[in-house]
């Protein structure tokens, strides 16, 4: 006895087709697909669509924008305190640049921090980031001095203590004026 008789609905298992049963034989069963052409197929070959319900282009329109809603929703908004925060922070710190100072002279540590200033503020100047802090620490100022010095350098730039609450005297904020 086949699971199908005239009038379902049903699927073809390895064809994009589908299609309402209009005839069945001992062993092969006829459709009529969606286009109209009559097609016989195994009782195996095909699925019965039990249940299956069918969505208008409405329907789904309407889900489509109901989800839109809600996502639009969750969007964050920016507090005016993270506005202004630094988008990039750069410890100048010896021991955040090297493994180790064993036999670096002063005169060595000093040059690689500078060189790490530099090399930095060349990135946030060619990917357009426009504030950075360079922590430097307190220390005896040295190479708060030698930043002030390479920062006077450029044109296009402001520099100034950065927030206090934040990073008390050891850091240096710079504002990178952007050419359009």
């Amino acid at each position: 006895m086949s699971k199908f008789k005239i009038g379902d609905k049903v699927e073809v298992l390895d064809e994009a087709a589908k299609g309402m049963v209009i005839a069945i034989q001992t062993d092969i069963i006829t459709i009529e697909d969606e286009d109209g052409f009559k097609l016989d197929f195994t009782p195996n070959q095909l699925l019965l669509l039990e249940g299956a319900f069918e969505v208008s282009n409405f329907e789904v329109a309407e889900i489509k924008t109901q989800k839109e809603e809600k996502a639009r929703k969750n969007f964050t908004v920016v507090k005016p305190k993270e506005r202004s925060a630094p988008r990039m922070e750069v410890d100048l710190h010896i021991h955040q640049l090297t493994a180790s100072t064993r036999g670096m002279t002063n005169f060595e540590m000093l040059n690689l921090q500078l060189d790490t200033a530099k090399r930095q503020l060349e990135f946030a100047m060619k990917k357009r980031i426009q504030k950075v802090v360079f922590i430097h620490g307190v220390g005896e100022g040295v190479l708060k001095e030698e930043l002030k010095y390479l920062f006077n350098r450029y044109e296009n730039i402001k520099h100034y203590d950065a927030e206090y609450q934040k990073y008390g005297l050891g850091a240096t904020e710079v504002y990178i004026f952007q050419n359009s």
